[in-house]
């Protein structure tokens, strides 16, 4: 709502604001998928009158619960802007800071309600450093090592008080950034935000981009079938990550090999023309074992022009890009199907992180041979820690709940750990003796 000291007062429409988790909002939009007309208005109006009651002057937001038969009642009032106040400007165009600026300053409102429009679609997501793989987002800390805005979309709005270089700590919220996206219908500015969190590249802390992306292209939420219960609904294992198919199983290989041909290809331009006679003869195809998940799939490139010809579970697929390897971000195109992929790391034994879809995904690129000698090589034992209490992040223990010589069960409570506006219980992992 907006009012000033006049007694005027607007209503500006609804946010909906049900995905969430810890009962904190993730991704909103405006307008709601839910909201009829007559419910839109008579919600409003009550908002209105609420603002008149107590004299209010600002920008506010009125908060309500809809149930399914979109009977609607009083939650509270913030007496302030909210942070997904953006998807509201973009549908009403009004900039609400400027407006808060001249209320309170004594001017009246310049517009009546007849003029605030619902145009177009607007969708907010919460980008955070956290970990969405545990219990929907553990907060992480560190320093941004890379840090690019996909600002280079269509219609695209990035809030954000971060560069390259800026420390996530465990003194505040780890919100890294509001993501915005317009469209003149939902499904445009869904694909827009699609599109956005493909090309947002944050490097050197967890982020939750694999989870907003997951969230806004499932089909019960592009049916606009929501519920603050709808990440538990889905996901009630926890959330996993993107679920490839068959195809984008095959897609994934094929980029993660041909990528491994372009940087071999690099580097022999740059090492120039070797003095081993065997390797001066130009090779123009490679077979490759690659290592996903629990699967080993063999892989054969072949060079065809500027693209790559590729061979995965006996389907040949095109693969072509400019492959400008000193970009984070490739624009990879599938038999038609435009990829936006981002190479996260590679090391020396060919471990290759790239996330495609959202997700990160790690991979094992080998020749043939060294496919064959790594059959050969030891295994490293993992180290039990079970035994060992350790915090998954920096913070302050607020309460411990055992003490010297206690004999504790699996599962009990150690001690508490506050950061980032957040408690830990910190449990053992097996029975022991402290």
């Amino acid at each position: 709502v907006l009012a000033d000291k006049h007694g005027n007062a607007l209503w500006l429409n609804e946010r909906e604001c049900s995905i969430q988790r810890r009962n904190q909002k993730v991704v909103e939009e405006a307008p709601s998928t839910f909201l009829d007309p007559e419910t839109r208005r008579a919600m409003g109006e009550q908002a209105v009158a609420l603002a008149k009651a107590v004299k209010y002057s600002s920008a506010g937001t009125v908060e309500f619960l809809v149930d399914s038969s979109k009977n609607f009642y009083f939650l509270e009032m913030n007496t302030r802007l909210q942070v997904e106040h953006p998807v509201t400007e973009c549908i009403t165009g009004l900039d609400l800071v400027q407006e808060m600026i001249r209320v309170a300053k004594g001017y009246p409102l310049r517009h009546k309600q007849a003029d605030i429009p619902i145009n177009g679609w607007a969708v907010e997501c919460r980008v955070y450093a956290e970990d969405p793989y545990k219990s929907f987002g553990l907060p992480s800390i560190g320093k941004l090592s890379q840090y690019q805005e996909p600002l280079h979309v269509p219609n695209v709005r990035v809030d954000s008080g971060i560069q390259q270089g800026s420390d996530i700590s465990i003194y505040y919220d780890p919100m890294i950034s509001k993501l915005i996206t317009y469209g003149s219908n939902r499904a445009e500015a869904l694909k827009r935000m699609e599109e956005a969190l493909d090309n947002y590249v944050i490097r050197g802390v967890a982020h939750n981009i694999s989870l907003l992306r997951e969230v806004i292209v499932h089909p019960r939420f592009v049916q606009g079938d929501i519920s603050t219960k709808f990440l538990p609904e889905v996901y009630p294992d926890g959330f996993k990550g993107h679920n490839l198919t068959d195809l984008e199983r095959r897609q994934l290989l094929a980029t993660a090999a041909s990528l491994y041909v372009a940087e071999q290809l690099r580097s022999q331009r740059f090492l120039g023309t070797p003095r081993i006679p065997i390797a001066k003869s130009k090779r123009s195809s490679w077979e490759l074992s690659v290592h996903l998940g629990d699967g080993i799939y063999p892989v054969a490139v072949s060079k065809d022009g500027s693209s790559f010809s590729v061979e995965v579970d006996g389907m040949k697929l095109n693969v072509t890009s400019e492959w400008n390897l000193a970009s984070p971000l490739l624009s990879v195109t599938v038999d038609g199907t435009q990829r936006t992929i981002q190479r996260i790391s590679r090391n020396a034994s060919g471990e290759t992180s790239i996330q495609f879809l959202g997700t990160v995904y790690k991979l094992q690129i080998l020749t043939k041979v060294a496919a064959e000698l790594s059959k050969y090589m030891p295994e490293k034992a993992a180290e039990d820690t079970s035994s060992i209490l350790r915090s998954p992040m920096p913070g302050t223990v607020v309460a411990v709940s055992v003490k010297p010589g206690d004999v504790v069960s699996e599962g009990q409570e150690i001690c508490v750990i506050e950061a980032m506006k957040m408690q830990n219980s910190m449990i053992a992992a097996k029975t022991g003796k402290v």
